[in-house]
């Protein structure tokens, strides 16, 4: 695959206006560089104002960081889904919210429901984005294709009719294999970042309130894995993985 574009550059509220990001951006920005040489594409898909959902692949411990350092460049504030319990800890839960990260609630289906509705309305009324990694957690699939995605993503989304961005990356492996030991030799090795359309949802409109969501999360899922056989010159798998068929949990450490 031909070397992408470089990413168009955009003047987003978000980067003008003063914030903790531009601390970060200063800080975090410049040394994700020395791992990694991030080439950017469709960049044009990712919103220049106004709410969104990124929904990346997820293969390793160090593509969030290139997910972020992507999201930056484009014109975008990099936020994430995290766990609720984080918001509750002194300081952190305090830099959680500045930053403007989005909690993930794990308990009933009515908490979950209702947090849900909530966090939809402040993306929309502050005209904000969140990253979601559908899948949950890093991909058990042998070959590093995206498994089976869970549905808070596209809950979150229809919830206030935000779009849902696909995006895949490839590359952060070599400097992070999943589950082991960082690579710093040779330094900013290739990494791609390739955005595609928002995913067509207009069929699951109202889906959000309970029905089955599963549907549209696959929808989501078969074109991140579009986007990543893309950048990998690969035909992806005509069925993603799923965990339970073959034994493995959901979250946590994969154990050989």
């Amino acid at each position: 695959m031909s070397a992408p574009p470089a990413v168009a550059r955009r003047t987003s509220p978000e980067k003008t206006r003063p914030s903790v990001f531009w601390v970060l951006a200063a800080v975090l920005v410049p040394a994700i560089g020395c791992f990694a040489k991030i080439e950017i594409s469709g960049g044009e898909h990712l919103p220049a104002e106004g709410p969104y959902v990124l929904a990346p692949n997820h293969y390793s411990e160090f593509d969030p960081l290139i997910i972020a350092a992507a999201t930056w460049r484009i014109g975008r504030a990099p936020r994430f889904m995290a766990k609720e319990s984080l918001f509750r800890v002194p300081v952190l839960g305090a830099a959680l919210r500045a930053t403007g990260m989005v909690p993930v609630a794990r308990s009933s289906t009515t908490a979950t429901a209702k947090l849900t509705l909530a966090q939809s309305v402040a993306l929309v009324e502050h005209g904000r984005g969140v990253i979601v990694y559908p899948e949950g957690s890093l991909t058990r699939d042998p070959d590093l294709w995206p498994m089976r995605g869970k549905t808070g993503a596209v809950r979150l989304a229809l919830a206030g009719d935000i779009p849902v961005v696909p995006v895949a990356s490839w590359g952060a492996q070599r400097i992070l294999p999943r589950y082991g030991k960082l690579s710093l030799w040779p330094p900013r090795k290739r990494v791609q970042v390739l955005l595609g359309a928002a995913t067509d949802l207009s069929a699951h409109r109202g889906d959000a309130a309970g029905a089955d969501l599963v549907p549209a999360t696959d929808a989501v899922m078969a074109d991140i894995s579009d986007l990543l056989g893309r950048l990998r010159g690969e035909q992806p798998p005509a069925e993603r993985w799923d965990p339970a068929a073959h034994g493995q949990s959901e979250t946590g450490r994969l154990e050989p």
